[in-house]
């Protein structure tokens, strides 16, 4: 037991002595009476410390820097907004009692400001459900400032979600804000109107989009055993080829197959993504952190990526680039395997699909030449045989026509001879063996 200090009174101290010594006795007795409750607000209190909980990535949108206009295509967003709303809709793996999102800064130049942000569960067509609506706060503020090069994590919002559910989220920008960071390939439609209309049932708009702005994930308080899968990919992941406002990606079917087993299955695809280089994104082995290793609660990651890597140079993309030996691909793989492990993370190896006849008609026509092929099925050799994933998912089996093995099946075919259709990327998906994600 705490024994206040003894303050000591000889004959002949003073008055004004034994009265000082009395009254720090006092103090003493007062501040071991209230040490118990100080000790509890410099822990935190029950409430408090149950408020981190177990956050899982539930989706992404991988951000990617908006390029300029002398690309092969356009960048389907503004080059500013300014005094407009941004509602976009997101289809979460798994659900939970709490949510909360990510807006993404990563590629602008100055701070971004959040004037109003709201979330509901969409109702379609740039509609909510009445009564799901829901004001999001950042640290307890209606306004946000984003800095450049960063994320902004929202407090947590109190809105009950099932599996599968979609999200319908607006965000209101005041003040001139550039066109800097966004998702191209969206595959859902987002609604951009004039004025702060976060609150409205429907938003009021002429001016859809099929890219992405500002928000780059949505992450759920989940039960302690949930985790999640991230797939990390080029388009053939990130959803070209799939029915539009579908959620007809391959790992929107796997997400589908995985959520009864709280398994989350985000989507870190990003149209033309390479291994080992930038151009419609920045490479694997750059975004790996961001992308994969932060989200939290991930266990796995998938990869699908190489194809553009082999096939871009020498095209209207790349037309003085060069092709990269096999070695410094398996290189590259073997860099992401590593980081993986390094942390903890289960990582599959995907071998990449048939792709002859590539794009006809396009400028890209040139894309499939038959020495591309000879180094993708030396590379598809490697990841089923090296044994340096942890386990190999051979799409390129799944996908291929037997009778014409470098060939898309025309059943699975979306009519690119390069994109799997709706019914390729649910094939995809049911390939995957689940045991291998758990």
């Amino acid at each position: 037991m705490f024994t206040p200090p003894a303050f000591f009174c000889l004959a002949g101290t003073s008055t004004i002595d034994r009265r000082f010594a009395a009254q720090m006795r006092a103090a003493a007795a007062q501040a071991v009476r209230a040490l118990p409750l100080m000790l509890l607000l410099a822990l935190g209190s029950p409430t408090r410390a149950a408020e981190p909980g177990n956050w899982v990535s539930t989706w992404t949108a991988s951000p990617q820097a908006v390029w300029g206009a002398d690309f092969t295509f356009d960048t389907k967003v503004p080059g500013e907004l300014k005094d407009q709303t941004l509602r976009q809709v997101a289809r979460i793996s798994l659900g939970g009692e709490r949510l909360r999102i990510v807006i993404a800064n990563d590629y602008g130049k100055q701070p971004m400001q959040i004037g109003a942000a709201r979330i509901a569960l969409s109702a379609g067509g740039g509609a909510i459900v009445a009564g799901t609506d829901r004001t999001v706060t950042f640290g307890g503020q209606a306004s946000a400032t984003v800095p450049p090069g960063a994320p902004l994590l929202s407090d947590p919002i109190e809105l009950p979600t099932t599996a599968l559910a979609s999200l319908a989220i607006s965000i209101y920008l005041p003040e001139r804000t550039p066109a800097s960071t966004f998702h191209w390939e969206g595959g859902q439609t987002a609604w951009l109107a004039s004025g702060n209309q976060v609150a409205a049932e429907r938003i009021n708009t002429s001016k859809p989009t099929t890219a992405r702005m500002l928000v780059s994930a949505v992450q759920v308080d989940a039960p302690a055993h949930a985790g999640t899968v991230v797939v990390l990919g080029d388009s053939i992941t990130d959803g070209n080829g799939a029915t539009v406002n579908a959620n007809a990606r391959w790992p929107d079917y796997l997400s589908a197959r995985l959520a009864p087993g709280n398994m989350a299955v985000v989507n870190a695809g990003i149209s033309g993504a390479r291994l080992l280089r930038d151009q419609m994104g920045v490479n694997a082995l750059a975004r790996f952190e961001r992308d994969v290793l932060g989200q939290p609660g991930v266990r796995s990651v998938i990869v699908l990526l190489g194809i553009n890597d082999i096939s871009w140079p020498g095209t209207a993309f790349d037309p003085q680039g060069t092709a990269p030996s096999a070695e410094s691909l398996i290189a590259g793989y073997r860099q992401l395997i590593a980081r993986a492990h390094a942390r903890g993370v289960r990582i599959l190896g995907a071998t990449l699909p048939p792709f002859e006849g590539a794009l006809p008609g396009t400028p890209l026509a040139n894309y499939y030449q038959p020495q591309k092929d000879a180094l993708r099925q030396q590379i598809n050799l490697w990841i089923r045989t090296s044994g340096e994933f942890d386990a190999v998912i051979d799409f390129d089996s799944v996908l291929k026509d037997p009778a014409q093995p470098m060939r898309l099946l025309q059943a699975f075919d979306s009519g690119d001879h390069l994109h799997p259709g709706d019914r390729g990327n649910a094939a995809m998906a049911d390939a995957v063996d689940l045991d291998l994600l758990r």
